[in-house]
């Protein structure tokens, strides 16, 4: 439960932020252009809302339903489908009466402050933290495969090259690469040879059911043990290094991930270093085929990570430079969705598969970093032109710029019900998709 409320927290006021920034990108010009702006709301409200007060002639509050939030600009036909202003004659302070100019700024205002925010959350984060990664080429003792991976023709140790001739920096992102590269070659050191492996769509699609497949190997040394562990039993210490099983050298913990089990119901002898002393163990496998050792994880303790620094000043391009490759790759992963053959429609989540990526013990490098991606994907969306998101209205008004004619009402009327269909649909897929991964397992 603890873990639930702490990736929920980190979640809403993620979301929270966002809303309330992309809100106000719409609120400013708007207030900038003597547009009167009836209402400005974290999360929707009907029926009623949580809080909510009167300044001037704007509404601020919070409603019930954290599903979005929404500024209501008198004059103008939005989600809220409320059309009682048309009985009346245009008033100066209403968005119908604003040129078209100021109304597209209005309208583009939320999408540019996305975009700020994630470059200057980016920025921010890069000059405090820094850009900490594994290079590929260090990952010297290759990668531990699984049935995916071999299926592919991968071997334990193999050394990733590149992938379509290009080499890819930073090791955690070759699962992404060769998603959204979506077939071609991959190209690995074996022993002292270097191998070709081909991918296409159907390697492509299992890597989306599971996504972290490849991993750096890494030597077996133990962190801890388990409760009801074997191996603490049999006399083995937390930062043993195990380097052998029943007479066999095995140095790595992928060799006794695929050894132990065969072993379940019968006892194996350990031989592992300790302080440059070799000691040798009996230890029970029982019949769940594990021993109860936690093995050493943490990255650093084997391979030499790399960290870029950045200086305040130096920190702003590489921002807007971090913001555009994260436009970029997500703008790859939409047309990886829109290909039936990867089957990546099935991986698109809602708010559970969002909401859950936050790790479960708070994190400000993560919060931060994801909250930069998540507002560089609410500036995409909502710029898509489908009626009712931002984009939809900027269709209609660079059309009324282009023609000089002004759309009818009632077009904007049956077009705000069309998107919001869309939207719903959307919604829907996502949410659906989350319900059977979450709930039904």
């Amino acid at each position: 439960m603890e873990t639930f409320i702490v990736k929920a927290a980190q979640f809403l006021l993620s979301l929270s932020i966002l809303i309330i920034l992309h809100e106000f990108g719409h609120f400013l010009p708007a207030k900038l252009f003597k547009t009167r702006v009836e209402k400005f709301y974290l999360f929707f409200n009907p029926w009623f809302s949580l809080i909510k007060k009167k300044i001037g002639d704007t509404e601020y509050g919070i409603g019930w339903l954290p599903l979005g939030g929404y500024v209501k600009i008198a004059g103008m036909v939005d989600e809220s489908m409320d059309t009682d202003f048309k009985e009346s004659e245009p008033k100066p302070d209403e968005f119908r009466s604003k040129p078209a100019w100021q109304r597209l700024i209005i309208m583009v205002g939320g999408v540019v402050v996305n975009v700020i925010v994630a470059i200057l959350i980016y920025a921010g984060t890069l000059s405090y933290y820094g850009d900490q990664y594994l290079p590929t080429e260090n990952a010297k003792y290759g990668i531990t495969t699984d049935s995916i991976t071999r299926s592919m023709g991968f071997e334990n140790g193999d050394i990733i090259l590149s992938i379509n001739g290009e080499k890819v920096e930073n090791f955690l992102k070759i699962p992404m690469e060769i998603v959204l590269a979506q077939e071609g070659k991959i190209k690995v050191l074996r022993g002292n040879e270097t191998v070709e492996l081909n991918f296409d769509h159907e390697a492509v699609k299992a890597i989306i059911a599971n996504p972290i497949i490849i991993r750096p190997r890494f030597p077996y040394v133990i962190e801890g043990f388990t409760e009801e562990s074997m191996a603490d039993e049999a006399g083995l210490q937390s930062g043993d290094k195990l380097i052998g099983l029943n007479g066999e050298d095995l140095v790595f913990f992928d060799q006794y991930l695929d050894k132990v089990p065969g072993h379940a119901g019968d006892s194996v002898e350990l031989m592992v270093e300790r302080n440059g002393q070799m000691h040798s163990y009996q230890v029970h496998v029982p019949e769940s085929g594990k021993i109860g050792i936690r093995p050493v994880g943490n990255m650093e303790a084997f391979f030499e990570l790399e960290t870029k620094t950045y200086s305040f000043f130096e920190s702003i391009p590489a921002g807007v430079e971090k913001s555009y490759n994260t436009l970029k790759n997500y703008l790859r992963q939409m047309g990886l969705i829109f290909n039936p053959k990867t089957e990546a429609y099935k991986s698109v989540g809602g708010f559970l598969t969002i909401g859950d990526q936050f790790p479960e013990t708070w994190n400000w490098q993560f919060f931060w970093n994801f909250t930069a991606f998540l507002s560089i994907m609410l500036a995409f969306l909502n710029i898509l032109p489908i009626p009712a998101l931002d984009g939809g209205h900027v269709v209609f008004v660079l059309w009324e710029m282009v023609t000089g004619k002004k759309p009818n009402d009632k077009v904007l009327e049956y077009a705000q019900i069309a998107g919001f269909v869309i939207l719903v649909a959307l919604m829907l897929l996502a949410n659906g998709n989350d319900i059977i991964r979450y709930v039904f397992n």
